[in-house]
């Protein structure tokens, strides 16, 4: 049985600790890996990125498998998150082995973060390393396969898309060979997710097979969202972060070719993307259970363009789960509050 999430790939875990209220609006998303990690890579495409442990993911480079990785709030400072990550993988001995003591490990432990400084009001209102812990015992915590949170928790608390309040989305598929791909994403984007002529969300266009809003419902969501521009200061930095993820058998450098080519799914449901602004990663996991399906090299592209697609629409769940914010750091309505039922897949 699936729940069309990343925990859909068997080993993985996600946890998310969220702060919202009295000027707190941000936290932090772990995806835990199974015992022994899994094989980790990283694409990042956005100008201006905040990031922690991406060389060690170099295919070049000695490190093979990871244990977590961390999305966070906070900007730059919330990459304190990864501290009390890699501090809970050290006593659970899980890391790179450096000694000839089972403790002797140093977890790597990658991590970006996304820019939503201010967003509940208190500038210096950011995830810490006891953030970090607390979401990374969330995922060990969790059941095998366990449905995933979405919307305003975790790192995606604080997240806004355009005008349009952000968030935490995920999605999965099985491929005919039975091979899950999955993806998990935090939707802060710069960029727009909403076809402002015709109020459908960009990735549900992709897709295929929408149902339109109404004209006056539209107009409506229009003229809410020009009232809202008035008022916000616009967001200067943003980002929006995704894992991808399968269970199949691949080296260090296809995980880096699923990274990058994960990126067409947020270039179809964000526009424009990847700015000097955007910090736009994907982290991609393969936990190497399940054999590709072929002998050659082509075999991987079904699992390329699964990721693409899982992280499309993880982005346009994201954003329907997304809660309307109204506080002392701006106002964000949610895609839900502007259209309601009046637009979606059939």
């Amino acid at each position: 049985m699936t729940v069309d999430a990343l925990t859909d790939v068997a080993g993985l875990r996600v946890g998310h600790a969220t702060r919202s209220g009295d000027g707190w609006l941000t936290g932090t998303t772990v995806v835990l890996a199974p015992e022994g990690g899994a094989v980790a890579a990283v694409d990042v495409r956005g100008g201006g990125p905040g990031t922690k442990e991406t060389d060690a993911l170099d295919p070049r480079n000695v490190v093979q498998k990871v244990d977590a990785v961390v999305l966070t709030g906070g900007s730059a400072y919330g990459l304190d998150a990864a501290s009390g990550v890699m501090a809970w993988l050290e006593e659970q001995g899980r890391g790179v082995r450096v000694g000839p003591d089972p403790g002797h490990v140093v977890p790597v432990v990658p991590a970006a973060c996304v820019f939503d400084l201010g967003r509940g009001g208190d500038f210096r209102a950011r995830p810490d390393a006891a953030t970090g812990r607390a979401a990374v015992e969330a995922a060990a915590a969790s059941t095998r396969g366990a449905a995933v949170h979405e919307g305003c928790v975790g790192a995606g608390t604080g997240a806004v898309a355009g005008q349009l309040k952000g968030g935490v989305g995920t999605a999965s598929a099985v491929l005919d060979s039975g091979v899950t791909v999955a993806a998990l994403v935090v939707v802060n984007a710069a960029g727009s997710v909403l076809d402002p002529e015709t109020g459908v969300l960009y990735g549900e266009l992709f897709q295929g097979r929408v149902r339109y809003p109404e004209e006056r419902v539209h107009e409506a969501a229009r003229r809410r969202l020009a009232e809202v521009a008035s008022k916000n200061a616009p967001p200067p930095l943003n980002t929006t972060l995704a894992v991808v993820a399968t269970d199949a058998d691949l080296t260090k450098a296809q995980v880096q070719k699923m990274a990058g080519t994960a990126h067409d799914g947020i270039a179809r449901a964000v526009r424009p993307v990847h700015l000097l602004h955007d910090g736009d990663t994907v982290f991609a996991l393969a936990t190497g259970t399940r054999a590709l399906d072929g002998d050659g090299p082509l075999a991987l592209n079904d699992v390329l363009a699964a990721g693409a697609d899982v992280v499309t629409r993880a982005i346009v769940r994201a954003v329907r789960a997304a809660g309307s914010v109204d506080g002392p750091g701006g106002v964000w309505p949610s895609y839900g509050e502007l259209y309601g039922e009046s637009s979606g897949q059939r």
